[in-house]
């Protein structure tokens, strides 16, 4: 008997139909991945399940018996616990009052704070062998150990069943580490848990079977261990990733962005790197590598101390984002929602942030025009949305990085700097942003893509450069990498290393 059922779930808003008869079954002592694109279904799907939402028809097993209507009171008291991408604890709250937001501990009438944080330090000793101080305040922890005073508190609730939604997003790779070792440890003590991650490594790694959502449906359950990670994007999408993207050959012109003896202590020294025009050259590494300081630096966020950088030949100075933007160099960066848009602006008002020149006549600002543009940048870019008016807040990840290249578009930069260019984007809307990258090269712009994504950079890229504590260890030519000496290149700058990591999540370093 399974621990958890969902049969047949149909949920629709409006015209649009949500869920369409869509199952799922999580056994107990299990992991269960759930993928789709955006749009699929997942995001309805659990929300039914928290009791958010409301099932047309279908229905909720555990432990054997039925359930069909529900509140999210109810699917807490019946066992069911979530973990969600947002931190949704109070920054103000110390570690101990957050552990038992909802269930404190009283003595008499009063809540007993003392026993609260000495009941907090032993549940974080004993469920992950971590010490926090219990007194400490949720805003002072880094994301990780916020994520793990979460699932603490889903475990005091003594749950049933753990429900993951995108949660290593806000994580660098260690942290993610940490992340799925924790998720074996609660799998291997008994619970049903289910997945949900964008990133199809980690599912391959870690969960026991995979259900396939596409237009509302559950279209597959596959074993990941005997189901390649190719079939499994073919199986969300209905395309072949062959088909998807193509790698097109294009024709390099003459060298765009050189940079010389670049150095900035302590992040990276005596990089050398030439750019031409067509080409789209990877860098990856380690964090702390010096790639994401050195793209800071292109774009003068963080200049660099020496060395040189040419556009076109002519020597430039990178000392500010004017200077750098003024040459026609643009950065999109890792941290979409909070560095790359705007998000209470609307699609319009985002994409012609950097050349609101180009619509304005004796200092008055030209709607129209503005909006023409921005209609016309939504078709070529096939950004889903409403209208140039819909505010950013509302679009997927992958579309809100379509509307931060369209911004750059319109200022017609030569150069494009993209840092983790599909972190959090789904697996439809990654193969989008790849084609888009693949047109601006073809445009003749050179493109420098920082990711730590292998696989990524290897359907991608032309060149491949690895950085290792801080220096250019190597360049890899397309066609003759090869993703182990990617890996032994990322390691080489430091000693003693701990070479296990290199199986830890496979093609992914950070």
């Amino acid at each position: 008997m399974p621990a958890l059922e969902l049969r047949n779930l149909t949920k629709q808003f409006g015209v649009t139909r949500a869920l369409d008869g869509a199952s799922l079954r999580v056994d107990r002592g299990s992991v269960h991945g759930l993928v789709g694109e955006n749009g699929a279904g997942k995001s309805t799907l659990i929300k039914v399940l928290a009791g958010i939402h409301r099932p047309d028809a279908g229905s909720l097993w555990l432990d054997g018996q039925q359930y069909t209507h529900f509140t999210p009171r109810q699917v807490a008291r019946l066992g069911i616990q979530f973990i969600h991408q947002e931190r949704l604890l109070p920054a103000s709250f110390t570690v101990g009052e957050a552990l038992f937001f909802g269930q404190e501990i009283h003595h008499g009438p009063f809540v007993n704070r003392r026993a609260q944080q000495r009941e907090a330090e032993r549940l974080l000793n004993e469920c992950f062998d971590l010490q926090l101080p219990p007194g400490a305040l949720i805003g002072e922890l880094s994301s990780a150990e916020q994520q793990v005073v979460q699932i603490t508190r889903a475990l005091v609730a003594k749950p049933k069943v753990l429900v993951f939604d995108e949660p290593s997003v806000a994580l660098v790779q260690r942290e993610v580490e940490q992340l799925l070792r924790i998720v074996k440890r609660l799998r291997d003590q008994g619970l049903a848990i289910i997945y949900i991650s964008h990133y199809l490594q980690e599912i391959e790694h870690l969960c026991d079977r995979v259900t396939v959502l596409r237009n509302g449906r559950d279209v597959a359950e596959v074993d990941p261990r005997s189901t390649s990670l190719a079939e499994i994007t073919r199986l969300m999408v209905n395309r072949d990733v062959a088909e998807m993207y193509p790698k097109q050959p294009v024709a390099l012109g003459e060298p765009l962005l050189q940079v010389k003896g670049l150095q900035k202590n302590p992040a990276y020294r005596d990089i050398n790197l030439l750019v031409r025009r067509g080409e789209i050259v990877g860098l990856t590494g380690l964090v702390g590598s010096g790639a994401k300081e050195l793209l800071k630096s292109l774009f003068g966020l963080a200049p660099a101390q020496h060395g040189e950088i040419r556009l076109n030949g002519q020597r430039v100075e990178l000392n500010s984002t004017h200077q750098a933007v003024g040459e026609g160099i643009a950065l999109l960066p890792e941290e979409r929602r909070r560095q790359g848009v705007a998000l209470d602006l609307s699609v319009q008002e985002n994409s012609t942030l950097a050349s609101l020149s180009r619509f304005t006549r004796l200092g008055l600002l030209s709607g129209g025009r503005e909006q023409h543009e921005t209609q016309a940048l939504i078709e070529r870019l096939l950004i889903k949305t409403s209208g140039p008016h819909a505010r950013v807040r509302q679009l997927s990840g992958g579309n809100q990085q379509k509307v931060v290249i369209g911004r750059w578009l319109e200022r017609d930069c030569s150069v494009l700097l993209f840092d983790e260019p599909t972190r959090g984007i789904d697996v439809g809307a990654k193969f989008d942003i790849y084609g888009l990258l693949a047109d601006l090269a073809r445009q003749g712009r050179a493109l420098v893509v920082v990711s730590s994504d292998l696989r990524e950079l290897m359907r991608i890229c032309d060149r491949i450069g690895v950085l290792s504590a801080g220096r250019l260890i190597d360049t890899f030519e397309r066609d003759t990498w090869h993703q182990d000496q990617l890996l032994t290149a990322a390691f080489a700058g430091y000693q003693g290393y701990d070479a296990q990591l290199l199986d830890a999540v496979p093609g992914s370093l950070s």
